[in-house]
This record gives C-alpha cells, sequence and structure tokens, in this order.
C-alpha cells in the first residue's frame, strides 16, 4: 500500500513545495508545471499500454479492452493538447490603459453600429439591455434592435428608448440571417459603420465597453472578443446551492482558456460582447450560415484574410447564464453541432481548402478533442465497471494498487497544475459532474453534426420566464438515476450476491472507480432537481448607510442588498407598507415604494417610470454590485455539498 501511494505523495509535496516559487503569468513556470504533467501522463500511458492490456484474442475481456484504451488514448490527447494552449497567456489591459492615456487627439472615434440580437426574448430582458447600449460612453454610435420576433411592442420599446428597430420578413439562418441582413441594410446608409459591436439580447454592456474593446483594434485586428458574465447564478449553482463558493461554468473557459488562446494567436469570436471590423465581415461575405456557431467560423473566415481576432479579458457585458437545465444543455449541444459543422467545411482543420496556418488547425483539433473524446471516454467510464462487476469483463488488466502507482501521481500534479494555472477555478469532480451533465447533447451532437453537417437548425436558449417551481428534468434524471442505480447494483452483485476470488484479487479498481462514479452520479442527479428562483431580477448584498427622504424627514438607513427593481434596509423604525419616500441609490435620488416590512427593516419597490428604469439601470450595471470571482477552495465546495445532499 505504502509502495503504492509514494509515487502519489511525492508528487503531492513536490507541488507544494514548488508552487509558492512560482508566477503563473510567466511562460516558464507555465511550461514547466504543464511539463511535468505530460511526462507523468506518458509515463502511465506507456504501462496503460504494455502492462494492463488483455490479450490480444477474440474475447470479451480484448473486444471491450481495446476500444476503451484507444478511447482513454484520445482522451489524454486532449489533456495534453489543453496543457500546450494553456502553457502561455496573455493580459492586455496594460495595453488598453497604455492607449487610453494618450491625448484625446491621438485616439481615433470611428463610427460604431451597435446589433442587439433578439428572436423571443421578454420586455424586462431586452430593456435592461438597450438600456445599457444606449448608455455608452462613447461619442460616435448608433444602436439598432434586430428583432427576428417582428414585435410591435418592441417596436414602441425602441422607438422611446431612442434607438433603431430593424426586422426581415423571414428568419432564415437564424442569427447569422439576421446580423447579416443589418449589415445589408447599414452598407447602404450614407454614414457606413467602420465597425459593428454584437450583443445578445440579454448582455447589457458597461459604459466603456467599446471605449476599452476599440482601444485594440489595429490594422490586423478584425475582432476583439469580451469575456461573458453573468448577473445570475447558472443551473449547476442554484441546484447545488453552490452559488457562494462555485463559479458558474463558464469562468474557466473565458478567464483562463480564452487568453491562453490569445497568447498563441488563436483566440475566436463568441458572438455577444464583441468588435467586428465591417470591412472584413464584408470582404467574406457577411456572418457565415455553415455553422450554427457563425461566431467561430467569422474568425477562422477573416483569419484566412488575414485578420486576427485578439481577446481582451476584462468584464465589459453582463448577461443571463441559462436560467434552466434543459437550456443549459441546449446551449452546450447547440456549440457543439456548430462545432462538428465546422470540422466537417471548408474552414476545418484538415481542409485542402482552407487557408488557416498550423496553429489555428491544431486549435480545431484542441476544440475537437475536447468534445468529442473527452465526452465519449467520460461515458465509457461508468459503462467499463460494470462489465467487470456483472460480468467479469476485465478490460483493464490491473490491481488498484497498480494503477494507483502509476495513475497516482499524474492525477496529483495534474490537479495542482490545473488548479494553479486556472486560479482555483477547476475542480476535477465538479468538472467531471458538468461534463455528464451535457453528455447525452453532446455526443448526440458529435455524431449527427459529423454525419450530416448540414440542415439543422438553429435552437436558441430560452432566458427569462417563469421559474417559481421546483420540478425535476425528467430525461436527464432518468439516465443518470439508471446509472446511480447499476452502479450500486453492481457494487453488491461483486461482492455480496456473488463474490469471487477474483473480485477480491481485482476488485479494488473496479470498486474504487464505481464508488467515485456514484458520488458524481448522485451529484448529477441532484442537479436534475431544479430550484425554483424566486425573484425577476438578481439582488446582491450590500451594507453600507443609505439617505431616505419620507416627506420633509430625512434619515440614514442601511442597505442590506440591492437589484434593479428595488432593496431592502434596515431600519429600527420602519415606515408602513405603502409609504412613498426618496432613496439615495445609485448616486441619484430614487422614488420608491414600501412593500413590505421585515424582521430587522423594510423592502421597497423601485418607481416604474421610464426616466427611473434607465437611470437605475445604468448606474447598476456601471456599478461594482455583482461581485467577480477570485477562487474557489474545496472545502466550502464539499460543504455547500453535503448540505445540499443531506438537506
Amino acid at each position: 500500500m505504502i509502495a503504492a501511494l509514494a509515487p502519489g505523495m511525492i508528487a503531492f509535496g513536490a507541488c507544494l513545495a514548488i508552487l509558492p516559487l512560482l508566477r503563473r503569468e510567466h511562460m516558464f513556470a507555465r511550461v514547466l508545471m504543464a511539463g511535468v504533467s505530460v511526462v507523468l501522463l506518458a509515463r502511465y500511458f506507456v504501462w496503460r499500454v504494455t502492462e494492463t492490456m488483455p490479450p490480444l484474442a477474440l474475447t470479451a475481456d480484448a473486444i471491450v479492452g481495446y476500444p476503451f484504451m484507444l478511447a482513454e488514448a484520445a482522451s489524454l490527447v486532449a489533456v495534453c493538447l489543453s496543457l500546450l494552449f494553456l502553457s502561455r497567456t496573455i493580459d492586455r489591459s496594460p495595453e488598453v490603459n497604455s492607449r487610453l492615456r494618450q491625448p484625446k487627439a491621438q485616439q481615433s472615434t470611428p463610427l460604431v453600429d451597435v446589433f442587439i440580437c433578439t428572436y423571443n426574448e421578454e420586455k424586462a430582458i431586452l430593456e435592461r439591455t438597450i438600456i445599457g447600449a444606449t448608455g455608452l460612453d462613447y461619442p460616435y454610435y448608433r444602436v439598432w434592435v434586430l428583432d427576428d420576433g417582428r414585435r410591435l411592442w418592441l417596436k414602441r420599446l425602441t422607438q422611446e428608448l431612442g434607438c433603431n428597430y430593424l426586422t426581415r420578413p423571414d428568419n432564415s439562418h437564424a442569427k447569422a440571417g439576421n446580423i447579416n441582413h443589418a449589415l445589408k441594410h447599414v452598407a447602404g446608409l450614407q454614414d457606413r459603420p467602420e465597425f459593428i459591436s454584437i450583443l445578445d439580447a440579454d448582455f447589457v454592456p458597461m459604459p466603456d465597453f467599446l471605449t476599452r474593446a476599440l482601444s485594440l483594434m489595429r490594422d490586423d485586428v478584425g475582432v476583439v472578443q469580451t469575456p461573458q458574465h453573468f448577473i445570475n447564478a447558472d443551473p449547476i449553482q442554484v441546484n447545488l446551492a453552490t452559488s457562494e463558493v462555485w463559479p458558474d461554468e463558464q469562468r474557466f473557459f473565458f478567464d483562463i482558456l480564452m487568453p491562453a488562446k490569445d497568447a498563441w494567436g488563436t483566440a475566436f469570436c463568441c458572438g455577444t460582447s464583441s468588435v467586428i471590423r465591417f470591412d472584413g465581415l464584408m470582404q467574406i461575405g457577411g456572418f457565415p450560415t455553415d455553422s450554427v456557431t457563425e461566431d467561430y467560423l467569422v474568425t477562422l473566415r477573416l483569419k484566412e484574410h488575414g485578420l486576427r481576432t485578439v481577446y481582451l479579458n476584462e468584464r465589459l457585458t453582463l448577461g443571463l447564464a441559462p436560467e434552466g437545465l434543459k437550456e443549459y444543455i441546449t446551449q452546450r449541444g447547440r456549440w457543439c453541432l456548430g462545432f462538428m459543422q465546422i470540422i466537417r467545411g471548408r474552414s476545418g482543420p484538415f481542409s485542402t481548402q482552407s487557408r488557416l496556418d498550423f496553429m489555428d488547425r491544431l486549435s480545431l483539433v484542441d476544440s475537437f478533442m475536447s468534445w468529442a473524446a473527452v465526452y465519449s471516454t467520460k461515458v465509457l467510464g461508468l459503462v467499463v465497471p460494470w462489465l467487470f462487476l456483472l460480468f467479469g469483463i476485465k478490460a483493464v488488466h490491473a490491481d488498484l494498487f497498480e494503477l494507483l502507482k502509476y495513475f497516482l501521481p499524474f492525477y496529483v500534479w495534474h490537479a495542482f497544475t490545473m488548479a494553479w494555472i486556472s486560479r482555483g477555478r477547476s475542480l476535477a469532480i465538479m468538472t467531471d459532474v458538468s461534463q455528464y451533465i451535457a453528455a447525452p447533447a453532446v455526443l448526440k451532437a458529435v455524431v449527427t453534426g459529423l454525419a450530416k453537417p448540414q440542415g439543422h437548425k438553429f435552437k436558441v436558449t430560452a432566458k427569462g420566464g417563469d421559474r417559481n417551481r421546483r420540478f425535476v428534468e425528467w430525461p436527464l434524471l432518468r439516465i443518470y438515476g439508471a446509472a446511480l442505480v447499476i452502479t450500486l447494483f453492481a457494487i453488491s452483485y461483486a461482492f455480496i450476491l456473488n463474490l469471487r476470488g477474483e473480485n477480491i484479487a481485482y476488485g479494488g479498481l473496479a470498486l474504487a472507480w464505481s464508488l467515485y462514479n456514484c458520488v458524481v452520479l448522485a451529484i448529477v442527479c441532484f442537479i436534475c432537481i431544479e430550484q425554483p428562483r424566486r425573484r425577476k431580477a438578481e439582488r446582491f448584498e450590500r451594507d453600507e448607510p443609505v439617505l431616505i427622504q419620507q416627506g420633509h424627514a430625512s434619515r440614514l438607513v442601511r442597505m442590506a442588498d440591492i437589484s434593479i427593481t428595488g432593496a431592502r434596509f434596515i431600519d429600527a423604525a420602519p415606515p408602513p407598507v405603502g409609504t412613498v419616500l426618496k432613496c439615495n441609490v445609485y448616486g441619484q435620488s430614487v422614488s420608491a415604494l414600501v412593500v413590505r416590512r421585515t424582521s430587522d427593516g423594510f423592502g421597497v419597490r423601485f418607481e416604474d417610470a421610464v426616466a427611473t428604469r434607465v437611470s437605475v439601470v445604468r448606474a447598476f450595471y456601471a456599478g461594482e454590485y455583482v461581485r467577480a470571482f477570485h477562487g474557489v477552495r474545496a472545502a466550502p465546495v464539499g460543504k455547500a455539498l453535503l448540505l445540499r445532499l443531506f438537506s
């Protein structure tokens, strides 16, 4: 036992000793940590191929064992490619700050057309985005609402809020077609824009969004992409009650992976929250329509014309994460399907028609392996232990102690490396959980996208709607509930009902593997129970004095929390429900109605007037009310999971 654990313990101690001496911004430090991970991975895989494979024959062991080894090999290649790209990173904020410190006379102000793409979003969501877009701190831009829902109330709203409204007779090519219709329209105007900015209907820009993004535009830059940050918790956070200790699932991608891709020159457009060169788009014929992920494809087509994409890792827009598990899964399935269409198209990594360079092609391979290989191996990782415990099929000829000697050093080092590089945004068990949730949709998208790359409809990620009740996402729960039951039955069958000597000798690996799967599957099953979201607008905790005026009397109270629709105050003498008062929030005096008394104060709803809503939304999204994520610690996440599982 000690001999099996010793290599892993050495790796653990080495990480504790080395990491405090390294700076994650330095390429040497990142290469060192990633390089050791690759070496330990190679050590494990050589042992895996040479020592654990069943004899090559027409047996059940070989029929299962060799395909599983190949799937594992593909997954390990994906890990190596990921480490390669993560070995670099770049922060463009200093460059932006330097540019903006230049005299105003040296800073150009090109015309920008801001496109807000919408199909079926509700009024409250769209109003916030339009208000934010029309309040940008940039002197020369126009806002266009591109309405594929052809709604009369939205046309009236755009007139009320002072922006332009465009619609078209059909919805051909979905979002890409909507944008292309708008491109043709603005191309025919007397004042053609130099750049366009894309905003999804739920993404509210901060005032300096355009100013900071445009500062990175050079002659060879076609796209400046900024990250997607969310004002609400995603379904995993909500359903596990981990919103305070675990980040949304996109933080690793936008905060860590995209700056790394940018350092290699392979950053790509993610649709919303981007600024794109207008002439470049016209040169490639607008947004491509041969993939449902037209944003990624825009980067590839512009790259073929000498225009690169750069990434500014600053929180300059705030949007809505998918609010339900069904929407979350739909979004991931669409991303995967669109990428498979790219792989099969003329801009794929092995296409002879493409003029992409080697690193762009390698980046495409990296993304393909992350979708196809990793998710496939995850599913096989559920099935292989069942086959041994129920039927005695040994896909891996090794016991637990042998595996620990070779696999544990890599696992420990890699876990430390990813946690260090990601600033705490990576936790192995939670990564497995999120991958299992999306796996059915992703694997379906892989197969259908590769087999039939054309003819798929764009599936919109629904936002808003009624989220007041608890309900069960039964299609997913049936899959993973059944997987959990089978895993528990397999353990019981092998070690209680049908105990054999072989189980005692080799079953330790299958048992440990299955017990880990049980933990992951149990968490996934709990996520399938959708928890209610009772508030239409997200509230954020505050602790600051606020001046309120009731009639002619003024006094200070303490603000406990705030949203764009109301606030809660701590007050020893709260006013009666129905009282109208003035409160000094968002740097201005806002009329509010007392709507409830609380145990320590009262709650108010802000005045529902257009001028008030405009002021409140702009002030809210310009401030620091939404807390940034700084890092995750395993202990609080574990505590939150235990409380959720046993509450």
